[in-house]
């Protein structure tokens, strides 16, 4: 994820406990908490412990919570908060009405820490919609330059013909000039990548010319933009830095 995001502008977010604050009251906290309380896998499988954990997971810094994935966040912040919220599991099945109680509870908590004490999160933002393709297929001569650098070193046979399974590796190496992530990077363009690598038969092994390679190597590309035209791929990745320096240290990682 980081290196498909290397090239996009970073905003440093300062987390303080507000907009969470401002969400669990706000109008619309209960129509998205219960489309999220619907979407958990075996809700009636799991403790209430889990799914408080799974749907925090799923909160955005917009909405105010720092990313909990993240393994200092989750174990300094979410579980201490839970631990101290003293959360209790149902015999009976939980409903959406408890959860969403219960929920609020230890949200609200969460929220009074970080206003105890701030977290400082690295926000990225980036949408891949086939611009950088379409500024590189539009300039013949940093084209055909992109084309020679990523096929040099390709392996050829006597005739100097190039595997068709090439293909995916020498559009890594155009990625950069293309405006697109590495392969590998990004779960969502991988998808789209390897769509259209597919109905090139780019894994069927068959030896093409250079002239030929380059030439599907291109169309390739012409594709991917169409398709991120019609459905660009928006992705976002949260970090937390550090916290700043408080009066409460309760929350501080361990010196190493």
């Amino acid at each position: 994820m980081a290196s498909g995001l290397k090239r996009d502008p970073i905003v440093i977010l300062r987390i303080d406990g507000q907009d969470l604050l401002e969400f669990i009251n706000g109008p619309d906290y209960e129509a998205e908490m219960a489309l999220l309380f619907s979407q958990l896998e075996s809700p009636d499988g799991s403790s209430l412990h889990d799914h408080i954990v799974k749907v925090l997971e799923q909160l955005t810094v917009d909405q105010g919570m720092p990313p909990s994935s993240e393994s200092w966040v989750k174990s300094n912040l979410v579980e201490r908060t839970l631990q101290s919220c003293t959360v209790q599991d149902h015999d009976k099945p939980l409903s959406q009405e408890t959860f969403l109680v219960e929920f609020k509870k230890v949200a609200g908590s969460i929220a009074q820490h970080l206003k105890e004490q701030p977290v400082i999160v690295a926000h990225c933002e980036n949408t891949f919609e086939g611009s950088g393709i379409k500024r590189l297929l539009g300039n013949k001569f940093e084209l055909d330059k992109t084309l020679n650098t990523a096929t040099e070193n390709a392996p050829k046979d006597r005739n100097g013909k190039i595997s068709k399974e090439y293909l995916r590796v020498a559009l890594d190496a155009i990625a950069p000039s293309a405006g697109l992530p590495p392969i590998g990077a990004i779960h969502e363009m991988d998808e789209v990548i390897g769509e259209v690598l597919k109905m090139m038969n780019a894994d069927d092994g068959k030896l093409v010319k250079e002239d030929e390679f380059k030439k599907m190597l291109t169309e390739i590309m012409g594709t991917i933009m169409l398709q991120l035209e019609c459905n660009p791929v928006s992705i976002s990745s949260n970090t937390v830095v550090h916290e700043p320096l408080a009066s409460s240290t309760t929350l501080l990682p361990p010196s190493s």
